[in-house]
């Protein structure tokens, strides 16, 4: 009886996960497009870092690459909001991927052919990160769209799950290759997936193409960028669950972001002197704690208490990422990444489909516009900042300062009522 039992709760599991792709036609195309383009950008996570670390060996150098493709992609956020709001949702992703295939290609080139330096890298980041901030947007909005209420839990779920599964074999596959071949075989698959993810947003437009309102292309138009933002703001303030996170996550992204970006890295490579390939390990296993949130939240169509979760969620990862300097086993560190990957999954989730339920489909792209502007406007100065102190006061040091911040950040955000209240 216990097994049937068993059998029974997994198989009505499987039925919630199968929801998204029997109830939409819409769905199977995003999703696969998404998951396409993970593969590559999961192996050049682990890469690009060696690949800087190779060149330069500086935390520092480290932090200003990184800071070079956020501030591109930051300022890039207060207009392509009104962008995806006006025009083609799916066809601003497809250019996106275009110019980001382009970008990853030449990379690869440079690799192969000797001609990569800093500066080179500088300006394609720069691009890459430029396109971030276009594309980002209008994947949240087309999600807004195809993520109907009756799916909307099982397809963030099964979104985030199988992204984070690709995150499982992608970073050990990215430490192989810069291990046992060249680093610009990572690029160029990477080029290669943005272009199958085209492909995939070709089939996807003709899916949606009478679900999404037309866009406003007047000379008229054209100059409401700003009046269209202050309506985006408008929206977060009637909401203090959604301003007050935009604002908190302002900060705590500094603090972690920065630890994870930046030093992780360090401390793998240079600190503890560990092959590419436990690097990769290591991201693979945030990613394998990622999917164990995915699937506990997918699991349930209702939450409650989702504030408290989510900053649960945010503060247990604040934790692992504050013992990780202090650990130097390498199964000490592959749990504490699961854990880190844990936690901010919880969060991410919640917050996600939080959006998706108190935003107007119509004006999705500019709150996420907002969101995105809130969340990593200063991680350029974050990354530059980090990778600068660690080269004053030491690695180990400025991990468990910004981490202890981030935790302190978290825990003052739980005492705002409305936030535990948040259901």
């Amino acid at each position: 009886m216990q097994a049937q039992s068993q059998l029974k709760k997994k198989l009505r599991l499987f039925d919630n996960f199968m929801v998204p792709f029997t109830q939409s036609r819409s769905f199977p195309y995003l999703w696969l497009s998404q998951l396409i383009s993970m593969v590559g950008s999961s192996i050049t996570t682990v890469i690009l870092p060696m690949v800087v670390y190779s060149l330069t060996g500086s935390t520092t150098m480290m932090g200003i690459v990184m800071g070079i493709y956020m501030l591109p992609y930051v300022l890039m956020l207060p207009f392509s909001g009104w962008v995806v709001d006006r025009y083609d949702r799916v066809r601003i992703m497809m250019l996106s991927n275009v110019i980001r295939f382009i970008v990853m290609l030449l990379i690869a080139i440079f690799i192969f052919t000797d001609w990569l330096s800093v500066h080179i890298l500088f300006v394609l980041v720069g691009v890459n990160g430029l396109m971030e901030g276009l594309f980002q947007p209008a994947f949240s909005a087309v999600r807004a769209t195809v993520f109907t209420p009756e799916i909307r839990n099982a397809a963030n779920a099964l979104t985030q799950m199988s992204i984070q599964a690709v995150r499982l074999i992608g970073p050990v596959l990215g430490g192989l290759i810069v291990s046992s071949f060249s680093p610009g075989f990572g690029f160029g698959l990477d080029a290669l997936t943005y272009l199958l993810s085209f492909l995939c947003l070709i089939q996807l437009v003709k899916y949606l193409a009478r679900e999404l309102p037309k866009k406003k292309t007047d000379t008229e138009a054209t100059f409401s960028w700003k009046s269209d933002l202050m309506d985006g703001i408008t929206i977060l303030k009637g909401h203090p669950w959604l301003w007050i996170t935009i604002l908190a996550f302002s900060f705590i992204n500094i603090c972690y972001s920065g630890v994870i970006v930046v030093l992780i890295p360090w401390l793998f490579k240079v600190h503890l002197q560990l092959d590419p390939f436990i690097y990769g390990i290591g991201i693979a296993c945030s990613g394998g704690g990622a999917i164990a949130a995915a699937l506990l939240f997918g699991s349930r169509t209702n939450w409650k208490r989702r504030g408290v979760l989510a900053y649960g969620g945010a503060l247990l990862s604040g934790l692992a990422l504050l013992l990780m300097p202090f650990t130097t086993s390498s199964i000490g560190l592959a749990s504490l990444m699961a854990l880190e990957g844990f936690g901010l999954m919880i969060f991410g989730l919640i917050w996600e489909t939080s959006l998706q339920e108190l935003v107007p489909a119509e004006a999705f792209g500019r709150v996420a516009s907002l969101d995105l502007l809130g969340s990593f406007a200063l991680l350029p100065v974050s990354y530059v900042l980090i990778g600068w102190i660690a080269d004053k006061i030491g690695g180990i040091s400025t991990m468990a300062i910004f981490a202890a911040v981030g935790i302190a950040a978290v825990a003052c955000v739980l005492c705002i009522p409305s936030i535990r209240r948040f259901q």
